[in-house]
């Protein structure tokens, strides 16, 4: 059951909170570079994943890096949509560094994949919404952080699934649970169990990328794609789409009649907002409403 003191809270604290942290130089030799758009694609920040010589594999001082970029990012109101993609060819994420956990006691290995299960856990919560852009290879760990975004795009020639069982062991950051979620569970099961490596174009047909396109010369048609898709969320309403990504996460957690007082408490932190009036005012005189996320 969802607790209406704690969702009133998470609310009020995306609304009024406003840290700021600027990541836009990049630097080399950073594992995750983060970019802020600008322009008319001012609102999208990028997270690119730089880890080139392990294909991004999730290492500890890559989980710490990108832990506590999510920790400002989540308090960051000018952030409005979130791309997160790879900057290494041919690869998004291969999941778990294997020649690091080869080295880890029973105990080190236990406690890392709970630190990368609340990563994803954390890449999910973001108010904002998040775009997966799956350009490469998307597997075990990989997949599953692909599968914490809102939103995914990827290349149609792109390799994805979780391969976990292969290794006698299991999806540990998420997977087990959201698959299912994104798919009927029978077909959730016969992934996991099978291991089974797909495309892009396959993962369209199931239902778990939202858009597919061809690959182009760069390598970053995915990556594009998802930008593109940013672009359509950017002219909206901040505050109405960050309470529309609360209410659906909430909601479909619980029953039918607990998902409308959810939506009822979402509806009512925009009804005051300075964005909401600033709609009805553009509408009336028939421009583009300007919206401050106010």
């Amino acid at each position: 059951m969802v607790s209406f003191a704690r969702l009133r809270y998470s609310v009020f604290a995306m609304r009024f909170i406003n840290f700021r942290r600027s990541y836009s130089v990049l630097s080399e030799g950073r594992e995750i570079l983060v970019e802020r758009l600008a322009g008319n694609q001012s609102g999208i920040t990028v997270l690119g994943l730089n880890r080139p010589e392990a294909k991004n594999a999730f290492s500890r001082d890559l989980v710490d890096t990108f832990s506590d970029i999510l920790v400002d990012l989540k308090k960051d109101n000018s952030s409005r949509v979130v791309v997160l993609r790879s900057l290494t060819p041919g690869v998004f994420c291969a999941g778990a560094d294997l020649k690091e956990r080869k080295g880890m006691s029973e105990k080190e290995v236990s406690e890392f994949v709970t630190q990368l299960r609340q990563l994803l856990i954390n890449i999910e919560q973001l108010p904002m919404p998040v775009i997966a852009a799956l350009d490469g290879a998307a597997l075990g760990g990989g997949f599953e952080m692909a599968l914490a975004c809102d939103m995914r795009t990827a290349a149609e020639n792109a390799k994805m699934g979780l391969v976990e069982t292969k290794l006698a062991i299991i999806p540990g950051a998420g997977g087990t649970q959201r698959l299912p979620r994104i798919l009927s569970p029978a077909l959730a099961k016969e992934l996991i169990f099978t291991a089974r490596v797909f495309t892009g174009a396959d993962a369209q047909r199931m239902g778990i990328v939202n858009h597919v396109v061809a690959q182009n010369k760069s390598g970053d048609a995915a990556y594009l794609k998802a930008v593109s898709l940013a672009e359509e969320i950017l002219p909206n309403g901040p505050i109405g789409v960050r309470m529309a990504k609360l209410a659906v996460d909430k909601g479909i957690q619980v029953d039918l009649t607990t998902g409308y007082s959810i939506e009822e408490v979402c509806y009512a932190q925009v009804i005051p907002t300075k964005d909401r009036l600033e709609g009805l005012e553009a509408f009336a005189e028939k421009r583009k409403p300007v919206y401050k996320g106010e």
